[in-house]
């Protein structure tokens, strides 16, 4: 979860030009071409936050990543932290030293690496409503630029705003008025979240299309910046045999998800001023529903991909409460800062609709949740029943495109095939593609890394533009008012399970398939089929049922679920029977 908001602020020179459209035969994974990010002349990278976790963790890391695979050319560059706190260029240093992995390259020395890198790095130190604070910078900025290798006088400004959103107006006053850059480009990046609401969010980027034009804001979102996600363009638009496919005639859902084995951890306070659903699904999963069920558009050009984003959230239907469920995990309650009343949620299931040719009647199926029984992120695409199934085919389980972004990248397809030996009997198996065995040899970048050569580079492709955004809060605001009025409650759910099972039972309406599997049987669905029983048992009031009744339950469960199943239903089983005999 990050620690920003908002919008980026980019000014360029009237001799700029934007990137280029590329096509897909330049898109080369890992690719090099510090050239390309020289031209313009000396930059000067300002990190305002820079003693902030997301300034430690995450932006200094990706700078340092760039810089020793040579985009960001020592003589060429600089890199200021701003912040409040009273620190010298040795104390920020330190601080971001812990955060700065060397690498595995043989041919460079890792330490080394990084004494250079932290040589960039000056700080200032200044209050964010501070006139003189902001001057000071100012002459930081100044004094090391023109002095690039090259001589060059024009200049590159790039400022990060690694800062709660409360503050991003008037820090951006601030730069407008004291850090603009007179000899070339100025840009600023904002991070999420942009807004609570689409009021809050059209306020604020009232408040920054005041001081910037459009093209000079850069909305980060990370998720646009992972290898899959940018992946997605190019597996629909640059393989044959998907175009047909890819359509309501032969998709039955999409599957769209997030979710994280552990809670707020002492964050508490912080998340339940937004919960899952703003910090997740409005931007995050969202940003990837356009990618998956966008047309193809007119190029790679940012602008034209991003049109036919906002075409798609344009189509999205208002959301049904019957189309959602929203859950809290037990125990958040007691993280500081969480108030005994709250009813944000932890965890959320959306079935979104979108009204086009493409997609009338294809559910599309996002879910986010802290606390639940493991980490990962997956896009998955269920293919259709084949019709006429000679070879009983639904019993194996529908065709699936799968593209993993977490823990570790992956595509695969489930395909059903022969099971070897005598028998013509089907089983699934997988075509798997596996981004860590596949590109060995090949640096998969992070997305921070990404997105921060982006904009020095003027490519928007991966940022949200206004319209996007305000289209995206148009969809959740209204859900988002009644869950904050309390009018739609959350329900429990317990630490280290699938959520509530309300979920399951919404999405298996939507229309997926799964097959029964032991990790469906877990502790809360069995407690569930326990009471069935027990109020069955009593209302037979033969005592003898019961074991004939757990028999059965025991084969039939054994046969559908596995051992697992059986052995939660034998250790029931002496509850079962002293809530069958207990009196009343």
């Amino acid at each position: 979860m990050s620690v920003a908001s908002p919008e980026p602020v980019v000014i360029p020179q009237p001799a700029e030009a934007h990137a280029p459209a590329l096509d897909f035969d330049n898109l080369k994974v890992g690719e090099k071409s510090p050239a390309k990010v020289n031209q313009g002349g000396f930059l000067s990278v300002v990190v305002l936050g820079a003693s902030g976790d997301l300034a430690k963790k995450k932006t200094f890391p990706a700078l340092f990543n760039l810089f020793k695979q040579g985009f960001i050319p020592t003589g060429d560059v600089q890199i200021i932290g701003y912040a409040r706190s009273k620190l010298t260029n040795d104390e920020l240093r330190k601080r971001i030293a812990g955060n700065l992995k060397p690498g595995k390259n043989a041919l460079q020395d890792g330490q080394a690496v990084i004494s250079e890198f932290l040589k960039l790095i000056t700080y200032v130190a200044g209050a964010y409503d501070s006139k003189e604070g902001f001057m000071e910078l100012e002459k930081a900025i100044a004094s090391r630029e023109n002095v690039g290798d090259g001589g060059s006088s024009s200049t590159r400004r790039l400022f990060y705003l690694a800062l709660p959103p409360s503050v991003y107006p008037l820090v951006s006053k601030m730069v407008h008025a004291h850090c603009m850059n007179k000899h070339g480009w100025t840009r600023v990046i904002v991070e999420k979240p942009f807004g609570k609401d689409l009021a809050s969010s059209e306020e604020l980027s009232g408040q920054l299309g005041e001081l910037f034009t459009e093209d000079q804001l850069y909305r980060i979102d990370h998720y646009l910046g992972k290898e899959i996600v940018q992946n997605l363009l190019v597996m629909r638009f640059a393989n044959r045999f998907f175009i047909p496919l890819w359509n309501r005639d032969n998709i039955a859902n999409v599957q769209i998800v997030f979710k994280e084995d552990f809670g707020t951890e002492g964050r508490g306070g912080y998340f339940d001023e937004y919960g899952i659903i703003r910090d997740i699904i409005q931007n995050h999963l969202l940003q990837v529903l356009c990618l998956v069920a966008m047309e193809k558009p007119v190029s790679v050009s940012p602008e034209h991909i991003r049109d036919e984003k906002v075409k798609v959230l344009k189509a999205v239907q208002p959301i049904k409460d019957e189309d959602v469920v929203i859950g809290q995990y037990e125990g958040y309650k007691d993280d500081e800062g969480v108030p005994n009343d709250s009813n944000t949620p932890t965890f959320a299931t959306v079935i979104v609709h979108i009204n086009n040719e493409r997609w009338d009647g294809v559910p599309f199926i996002i879910k986010a949740g802290k606390a639940l029984d493991s980490r990962k992120a997956e896009i998955r695409v269920q293919f259709k029943d084949v019709p006429g199934d000679i070879f009983k085919c639904k019993k194996q389980g529908r065709n699936e495109f799968v593209m993993r972004l977490q823990p570790s990248e992956a595509m695969y397809m489930k395909l059903t095939v022969k099971r070897p030996g005598l028998d013509m009997a089907g089983t699934q198996s997988e075509l798997d593609l596996s981004y860590r065995e596949r590109y060995q040899d090949i640096v998969i970048p992070e997305a921070y890394e990404r997105l921060l050569l982006d904009t020095i580079r003027g490519d928007q492709q991966h940022f949200v533009r206004r319209d996007e955004l305000r289209a995206a809060w148009e969809i959740f605001t209204p859900l988002l008012h009644r869950i904050d009025c309390g009018e739609f409650k959350c329900l429990n759910y317990a630490s280290g399970g699938r959520g509530p099972p309300e979920s399951d039972d919404l999405i298996s309406r939507a229309g997926l398939w799964r097959r029964c599997t032991a990790e469906m049987m877990d502790e809360s669905y069995m407690s569930a089929l326990s009471s069935q029983l027990v109020a069955s048992f009593r209302h037979f009031g033969i005592f003898a049922c019961i074991f004939a009744l757990c028999a059965t339950s025991i084969a039939s469960l054994e046969t559908a679920f596995g051992l697992r199943a059986r052995e939660m239903i034998v250790a029931n089983t002496s509850g079962l029977i002293a809530a069958v005999t207990s009196p009343g």
